[in-house]
């Protein structure tokens, strides 16, 4: 019995090399996949980047005072905070205003959604033409570059593709 398991892993990986040859003639360039949008997403996420653009460096009160609590926002909770009372001099804070428009919130700059992969499973239900794939942290090598390849192959764009030297 242990031997008829070994004798199809072997056959396994001769098939798997194969498949390997073929799926390196069929590659396509992914890198330079756009998204398909409609005019008014289109026009949106140049809102969203004028906005962006425009919108101050929040930074956590008293920032420059004290160099251990850093510059990353914090909200201001003091009773007699005055940059939580909006007093004037003071920097400006996170509020609604300054988000971007809704539609488009959680899409990627390229203009795709993003969709967190875990398993080969899951690149099933990716749509090559709006959503690119972000592959999680947790995945190993082996399993990323299986995921990778996949999805060269369907032509869907991979948002954190690993940077493995060419053997």
């Amino acid at each position: 019995m242990a031997e008829e398991t070994k004798n199809e892993v072997k056959e396994e990986k001769k098939e798997e090399k194969k498949r390997a040859k073929v799926e390196e003639e069929e590659v396509v360039e992914v890198s330079k996949i756009k998204p398909k949008l409609s005019e008014r997403t289109k026009r949106l996420l140049e809102l969203r980047a004028e906005k962006k653009a425009k919108e101050p460096e929040f930074r956590r009160q008293e920032w420059f005072r004290y160099k251990r609590i850093g510059e990353e926002w914090r909200k201001p909770r003091g009773s007699h905070s005055k940059q939580r009372r909006h007093f004037k001099r003071r920097p400006n804070v996170v509020s609604i205003g300054y988000g971007g428009p809704a539609e488009v919130r959680g899409y990627h700059p390229s203009g795709f959604k993003e969709v967190l992969v875990h398993n080969l499973n899951e690149l099933t239900n990716v749509n090559p033409e709006t959503e690119a794939i972000r592959v999680a942290g947790g995945v190993g090598l082996r399993l990323r570059r299986r995921i990778e390849k996949r999805a060269d192959k369907r032509g869907i764009k991979i948002l954190n593709r690993v940077a493995t030297r060419e053997e």
